[in-house]
């Protein structure tokens, strides 16, 4: 899955960015940009199918749609440096998303994300598996959905100047920080209170 992503958007720089993809962002047709917003919504809805299958319980469900979008989300820049060198670096900057306003920022901020998206996933299949479902409290899940909404600001604060096809200004790590770091914080500290044994498990 994370190949055909890359795969697709080695075949949309050539076309739009044949000299190689930099900002500013090139202009396409209308028609072209909503397929692509459909692809990034399809790739979601595989995502969360992913999730749902693999999942035997609400909270382990999610767990795989972390695992999973993390491990594309990874795999899709290894992909791309496999088949066409980039990024050069981890801090070149790379148009994220398109939903609901364009993401950007450097290469490694996104992976950051995956990385601490897949370790929290595999510790809550990791306690699943051993017949204890992780519980959290209401008020941690709307902290970390808050976090997360930290996190996704610092990707589209520049979004208006970026759409107007200008060059990104400094990335905001401070935000990026504050967000990720928060919502690694909170998890830590309800990693080991907030979990209770289930009656069976998968032997």
């Amino acid at each position: 899955m994370a190949y055909l992503e890359a795969a697709v958007v080695v075949y949309l720089r050539a076309i739009f960015y044949p000299d190689g993809f930099d900002f500013p962002l090139a202009p396409g047709p209308s028609s072209v940009i909503l397929i692509e917003l459909g692809r990034e919504a399809a790739t979601i809805l595989m995502l969360i199918a992913i999730a749902v299958l693999c999942g035997r319980s609400k909270i382990e469900r999610f767990a795989y749609l972390l695992y999973a979008f993390g491990l594309w989300d990874i795999m899709y820049y290894v992909w791309l440096k496999v088949q066409i060198g980039w990024p050069p670096s981890l801090l070149t900057w790379d148009i994220l998303f398109l939903i609901p306003l364009p993401w950007v920022g450097p290469v490694l901020a996104p992976v950051l994300v995956s990385i601490a998206m897949i370790l929290a996933a595999l510790w809550i299949i990791k306690r699943e598996d051993q017949g204890a479902t992780p519980v959290f409290p209401r008020w941690a899940w709307w902290a970390e959905i808050l976090a997360g909404i930290i996190i996704i600001l610092s990707f589209i604060w520049d979004a208006s100047n970026v759409s107007a096809g200008g060059y990104p200004n400094p990335f905001h790590w401070e935000i990026f920080c504050l967000g990720l770091l928060g919502g690694l914080a909170i998890f830590v500290r309800l990693m080991q209170p907030t979990v209770r044994k289930r009656s069976g498990s998968r032997g």
